[in-house]
């Protein structure tokens, strides 16, 4: 079954991408050596907590499952999560289960990063977006009022491990919304990875398994060379941000409500491929095709009517990639190439957002 692995300033990451995994119990001993906690979402555990805990009965892990949705991410169910760990009595050598989306895999990453200084998390990523993105390099964290993922810290996992079978569940809306994450990859690194998607999409919205397990390892192999280069971000990871200045601030503005994160990703890239090329960055065409694949994976790319660009603008003052006050913004050169800018005033912003 395949394998990569991810290098960090601390050890290694094992990340291994199959069909099935969480119905094979010799999948988990290596992952696992003492009191184990699984963190969930009810959804989820509809679908696989019970044949997890199958697998893991030699374990005997203890479990919470908490609400599905953004809105879950917050300090009080980090709080619940730290918690449950005491009450199991969790040492140092306990190990934290994420099965689920991103919202698990943030919270309970930020969890085992805060329980006795620091314990291990094995992320189980049960959606597209979270296989090839959030489960991957170490960022966790929960939301503020004030907007998203303020509070949290890096801390990498143990081991993910990734069952692309786990994707035949998911609803149509969230396998969609987690499109844009991969798509994402093509745009900003590889622009034979971005035309094997256009010339895959029929399929991949299919969800072949083949065509998933392809998708995912490419993905993730993106995913693991641009952590490896950068793991705290302070410079080329944030190119993974692409879209995501613009879509942080539509999920704000919209109180987590109206949006997948991936969605919201998806409009953050059309309006970055687009002000990339109103600044002659990138040629038109070229941000059009961008616009074409999100449309034909049914990803929206219009800005909502109901966030001002005013309000838009406002929300991107608190972002977390700005330095010195100024928004920091990801643009294209070409497919598959990006760039990080911090030089963008404004009113530039502003106009352009009022077109």
């Amino acid at each position: 079954m395949p394998f990569l692995e991810l290098n960090h300033a601390k050890g290694q990451c094992r990340i291994q991408i199959g069909r099935g995994l969480v119905d094979q119990p010799q999948a988990w001993q290596r992952q696992l050596d003492s009191a184990t906690l699984v963190v969930t979402d009810h959804t989820v555990a509809g679908f696989y907590l019970e044949r997890l805990q199958q697998s893991l009965a030699a374990w005997s892990p203890a479990t919470i499952s908490l609400p599905p949705g953004e809105e879950t991410k917050t300090l009080a169910n980090w709080q619940a999560v730290l918690e449950k760990l005491a009450a199991i009595g969790a040492q140092r050598d306990a190990t934290v289960l994420a099965l689920g989306g991103g919202v698990i895999g943030d919270l309970a990453g930020f969890a085992a990063a805060s329980y006795m200084r620091g314990i291990r998390v094995v992320q189980v990523p049960t959606t597209l977006l979270a296989q090839v993105d959030a489960s991957i390099g170490g960022k966790t964290g929960v939301n503020l009022p004030a907007g998203k993922n303020l509070v949290g810290a890096f801390h990498q996992p143990h081991a993910v491990m990734i069952d692309v079978t786990t994707l035949t569940t998911l609803s149509e809306r969230d396998y969609i919304a987690g499109l844009a994450e991969v798509v994402k990859y093509g745009a900003i690194r590889d622009a034979g990875f971005f035309d094997w998607l256009s010339s895959h999409a029929a399929g991949l919205l299919d969800r072949e398994p083949q065509l998933l397990e392809e998708m995912v390892q490419r993905a993730v192999a993106h995913k693991i060379e641009v952590v490896e280069s950068d793991e705290l971000e302070a410079g080329q990871r944030a190119l993974l941000n692409f879209g995501h200045t613009f879509a942080h601030a539509i999920e704000t503005a919209t109180d987590y409500q109206h949006y997948r994160h991936g969605e919201a990703v998806a409009i953050g890239m059309h309006l970055a491929a687009r002000f990339s090329a109103r600044l002659g960055l990138l040629d038109a065409a070229q941000a059009e095709r961008l616009t074409q694949l999100l449309v034909a994976f049914g990803l929206p790319v219009s800005r909502p009517a109901q966030v001002t660009p005013e309000t838009m603008v406002r929300h991107m003052r608190l972002d977390k990639k700005n330095r010195a006050g100024r928004i920091r913004l990801i643009l294209l050169s070409s497919i598959g190439q990006a760039s990080i800018t911090d030089t963008i005033d404004e009113f530039t912003l502003l106009e352009f957002l009022n077109e």
